[in-house]
């Protein structure tokens, strides 16, 4: 096992940038993690007790939880009680020397603390301040708290579930803190970007309840892209009870196809040439009203043959196909060890651990993994040194912080 080595120099597109993080639980931290992957100096700012994160799953030592060691790589964490002066005082000195600031808390939060766009932009005007909260910031829910599951349930995603089974339910993944955590990291990678141009900083938000609305709509939009309404929202395909991973002969088998093309290679595949004659089934808009009766013959042709068998003949007809691992199966692929997506590690204080590795590929300025999660507070003493303050000063700050959380 290679420990991670906080000497590695930093080789992403990002390296020589300076990220504040003020952010907490998922969706900001993993924002900060992609950047800091790819290059970026990211500071993390924790209060006394720590990112709440720190004290959820499997842990050897205590603030060292498993899902807290998944999304706080690559960053120097340095705790700062905002509350007290000299620490905010500190706070200032670290982002007169940074490229973006970012957070998730909510707008009032913020303009408390004095950390609004408004009241920092006029004495930086090259940063980029990004932020996540549950609520765009200037209309009527703006304070409200969100998390996942309200943001699931808001953006319509709870009653795909209801439509497809009579269930309303969260997907079993926290499907809104991520994939608003990437576009977050997204914006902010533009908004350098435009930054290079014009030589000025902007605001960047990322409301959570928008985003999701637009991102599960898509392909929902159905009838309803249209003006009147051609037919109610719903892709019809997404709520046929047989879409899922088809049972075969010994185990669960993925195959799907879009083209007619592929349709065809599919039924001939299959043993079922005639289906493609079938006026059901054989055109596109057709199948598109059709789904359901399709998917029941699919299944039933797909449990005369073993998992490994159809793989040869869908590979054969150069049809998308797979098997459906379980978590732990995952480990265990032979294409995902030879792809290098986990990777095991010593930590420092931890011991052996396993971590998912960024897979977005640049050819020339890769991204690398220069530190492990860090020990709450870990950094504090180096990032104040940085920054020039004295031994006076780093005890003043430290000496005012509030207890610390116990458990």
């Amino acid at each position: 096992m290679k420990p991670y080595t906080d000497s590695q120099r930093p080789t992403g597109p990002l390296q020589g940038l300076r990220v504040i993080d003020i952010t907490s639980t998922v969706v900001g931290p993993l924002a900060t993690q992609i950047l800091g992957d790819l290059g970026a100096d990211v500071i993390k700012i924790e209060p006394p007790g720590g990112d709440a994160l720190r004290y959820l799953g499997p842990a050897r030592n205590h603030g060292m939880g498993s899902l807290f060691l998944a999304l706080n790589r690559n960053k120097r964490s340095v705790v700062l009680d905002l509350k007290q002066t000299p620490a905010r005082q500190a706070l200032d000195r670290l982002i007169e020397t940074a490229d973006v600031l970012l957070h998730n808390m909510r707008p009032a939060a913020a303009r408390r603390l004095g950390l609004s766009y408004a009241a920092l932009a006029p004495a930086h005007p090259r940063l980029v301040y990004a932020s996540a909260s549950g609520y765009r910031s200037d209309g009527p829910l703006a304070d409200r708290p969100a998390f996942d599951e309200v943001i699931q349930g808001g953006s319509g995603i709870s009653a795909l579930f209801a439509r497809a089974d009579g269930q309303a339910r969260y997907a079993p993944f926290i499907i809104a803190d991520k994939v608003v955590g990437h576009i977050l990291a997204s914006s902010v990678g533009m908004a350098l970007f435009e930054r290079e141009r014009s030589g000025r900083g902007q605001e960047v938000q990322v409301p959570m309840l928008e985003t999701m609305v637009d991102f599960n709509m898509l392909e929902h939009f159905w009838g309803r892209a249209f003006d009147p309404p051609l037919a109610e929202p719903g892709y019809s395909r997404i709520f046929t009870t047989s879409r899922r991973p088809f049972p075969t002969a010994d185990g669960h088998l993925c195959v799907t196809a879009t083209t007619d093309a592929q349709w065809d290679r599919l039924f001939s595949a299959i043993g079922r040439p005639d289906m493609a004659q079938d006026p059901r089934f054989a055109k596109m808009e057709q199948r598109s009203f059709n789904f359901a009766e399709l998917f029941v013959q699919l299944e039933e042709a797909l449990t005369q043959r073993t998992t490994g068998d159809w793989m040869l003949i869908f590979d054969q007809h150069d049809l998308p196909n797979g098997p459906a691992p379980s978590l732990n199966e995952l480990f265990d692929s032979p294409y995902l060890k030879e792809s290098g997506v986990f990777k095991r590690y010593e930590h420092p204080s931890e011991g052996p651990l396993i971590s998912g590795q960024p897979q977005v590929r640049y050819s020339r300025t890769p991204a690398s993994i220069r530190r492990p999660p860090p020990r709450l507070g870990e950094h504090t003493r180096e990032v104040l040194q940085e920054l020039g303050l004295d031994e006076a000063a780093m005890t003043q700050i430290q000496s005012h912080q509030t207890p610390a959380r116990k458990g």
